[in-house]
Order: structure tokens, then sequence, then C-alpha cells
């Protein structure tokens, strides 16, 4: 089911965010989060839903559960759709996995994921704080990059 009408456009000034969260306490904790912030957040409910809007937009922060409509890890079709995107594709886009089984801020956890970082859900209080210290560190890991890439496009 959509996010309301509002929020289903994405406008130039907007810093869009994608949430996929089947536990609904993670949900909510995930949409304040973004919402203060400043995102633009959109929730979905299904694997097709995320693909769709993933491939569409240009998400700047996405958090999705382990468990997003699956049971198990290995059922998450969305987190092996978005492991298994090209780098090229996603790395506009920081991925926050939670999870019960994490230790939060875990470099190894994050890297077997594929995502930037893992948030135990224990933490999911923090989620606001913990969200800004993983862009904070994307943008510093990025930083030298995007410099390069932007002095490129201007020859």
């Amino acid at each position: 089911m959509p996010d309301d009408f509002q929020t289903m456009f994405i406008t130039a000034e907007d810093k869009p965010a994608l949430v996929a969260c089947s536990n609904p306490a993670w949900l909510d904790a995930a949409k304040r989060a973004l919402r203060e912030l400043g995102y633009k957040t959109h929730a979905v409910e299904s694997h097709a839903d995320f693909i769709a809007r993933f491939s569409r937009i240009r998400y700047e922060v996405v958090i999705i559960d382990e468990l997003f409509t699956a049971k198990k890890p290995e059922e998450n079709l969305s987190l092996h759709t978005l492991q298994n995107t090209a780098v090229s594709q996603r790395r506009h886009a920081v991925t926050i996995l939670l999870g019960d089984g994490f230790k939060t801020f875990d470099a190894m956890q994050a890297f077997q994921n594929s995502v930037h970082v893992v948030i135990n859900g224990s933490e999911i209080s923090m989620l606001k704080h913990l969200t800004e210290k993983a862009l904070a560190d994307n943008d510093l890991f990025l930083h030298n990059y995007r410099e390069v890439q932007n002095h490129i496009a201007k020859l």
C-alpha cells in the first residue's frame, strides 16, 4: 500500500529515503528518525514495491529489515536484489540493515551483507543518531571521490 499521496512525489529539493521493515516498531522508528533528519520517506510493504521504487528513484538512504517479508534472512529478496545490484547503481544510497543478530556498526558484518552499516534492533531507539553517524561516515569516505568526479565533470 503506497504512502500518502503527498510523499509519493519527489522534487529536486527533496532528500528521498526508502524504508523496508516488516517489524512495525522498527518501521515507525525509521520513519520518525528520517523525518526528523529532513528526509521524504517512502515505506514499502512488498519486494515488488521495493524494487519498483529503488529502480526509479535515487534514494539517499535505504533502511531495510533483515527479515523484510521473510522468515529467514536468506529469504529476503529485497536485500538479495540490493546486494546483487551493481555498486555504480547503489553508490548514491547509504544502506542501513537492521537485525537482532548484528553488532551495531560492525564493519565486517556490514561488508558481508553489502551494506554501509548494520544496526542491532535493540538500539532502534537511537536510530536517528546512528543514521546521522552513518551519513557523516559515508560523506567523509566519499569526499575525495566526489571532488575528483566534480573536477572531471568541469573539464
